[in-house]
C-alpha cells in the first residue's frame, strides 16, 4: 500500500517538474517600440529678384521691370503694377524717382526685392519765336512778398514760388541769386538781418519743391535798394520781398 502511494507521489512530482522545465524553455518574445510617423516635409522659402532697365531716365521715358521667383504662389509689384505672374516683365513710366518693390508669397513664407529708378528733369525746350532765355526768366520767375517785420512764407508767396520752381525745373542750367529786401522802416543793421531771413526762407521753400540748393545763392540788401521810394504802405509792400536774379 505504501509502495503504491510512493509511486503515485513520484509520478506527480515528475509531471510538475516537466511542466516547470517546459515553461522555462519557452522563448520570450521581446516587445517592439511603437512605430514613429515621419515628419511632413517643410515648404521651401520663396525667393524673388526684381530688376529695372534702365535705372536712370528723364521724365516721360519708359522703364522695363523684370522679375523671377521660386517657390512662390502669389506675387505683387508696387507702386502701381499689382499682381503679376511668377516670372515676367512690364513697362512703367515713372514721373518721379521711385523704388519699386516685389513681394513673393508661398507656403514657405514671403520674400521681397527692390529696384530703384531715378527720374531727372525733362530736357528743357528751346525758347520759341523771338523770346530769349532772359525774357522767359522775367515772365516766369516770381518774387515772394512778405508782411511787415516777417519772414514767413505766406499763401501768395507760396503760389509765386511754385511757379518759379516749375520754371527752374524746366531750365536746369539756370542758377539764381535770391535777394532779401525790406521797407525803409527800422535800422540798417536790423533790415540786413531781416532781408537775409527772407531770402533764406524763399530758398528753403524752393528746396522743398525739389530745386537743388546748389543752384541758389542768397544775399540781403536790407532797405538799401528799394523798388519803390514813396512813403506809404502800398510802396513799402513792394519793397518787402525775396527777389530773383539770374546768376551768370
Amino acid at each position: 500500500m505504501q509502495d503504491s502511494s510512493f509511486r503515485r507521489l513520484g509520478m506527480l512530482l515528475g509531471v510538475v517538474a516537466f511542466m516547470a522545465l517546459a515553461g522555462g524553455c519557452k522563448k520570450q518574445v521581446a516587445s517592439r517600440p511603437p512605430a514613429q510617423t515621419a515628419p511632413a516635409p517643410t515648404a521651401a522659402q520663396p525667393t524673388v529678384t526684381l530688376n529695372a532697365s534702365p535705372t536712370s531716365i528723364k521724365s516721360g521715358d519708359t522703364v522695363t521691370l523684370s522679375w523671377t521667383s521660386t517657390d512662390a504662389t502669389d506675387l505683387d509689384v508696387e507702386p502701381g503694377v499689382g499682381k503679376v505672374t511668377v516670372q515676367g516683365s512690364t513697362p512703367v513710366n515713372p514721373t518721379q524717382s521711385t523704388t519699386y518693390t516685389i513681394t513673393a508669397s508661398g507656403p514657405g513664407g514671403t520674400a521681397t526685392s527692390d529696384a530703384r529708378v531715378t527720374v531727372g528733369a525733362a530736357p528743357a525746350e528751346a525758347p520759341t519765336g523771338n523770346q530769349s532765355l532772359s525774357e522767359l526768366f522775367e515772365q516766369n520767375v516770381k518774387d515772394a512778398f512778405f508782411d511787415f517785420n516777417k519772414s514767413d512764407i505766406r499763401a501768395d508767396a507760396r503760389d509765386n514760388l511754385a511757379k518759379t520752381a516749375e520754371f527752374l525745373r524746366s531750365y536746369p542750367q539756370i542758377r539764381v541769386t535770391i535777394e532779401g529786401h525790406c521797407d525803409e522802416r527800422g535800422s540798417t543793421e536790423y533790415n540786413i538781418g531781416l532781408g537775409e531771413r527772407r531770402a533764406q526762407a524763399a530758398k528753403n521753400y524752393l528746396i522743398s519743391l525739389g530745386i537743388s540748393a546748389t543752384r541758389m545763392d542768397t544775399v540781403s540788401w536790407g532797405k538799401e535798394r528799394p523798388f519803390c521810394t514813396e512813403h506809404d504802405e502800398s510802396c513799402w509792400q513792394q519793397n518787402r520781398r525775396a527777389h530773383f536774379v539770374a546768376a551768370h
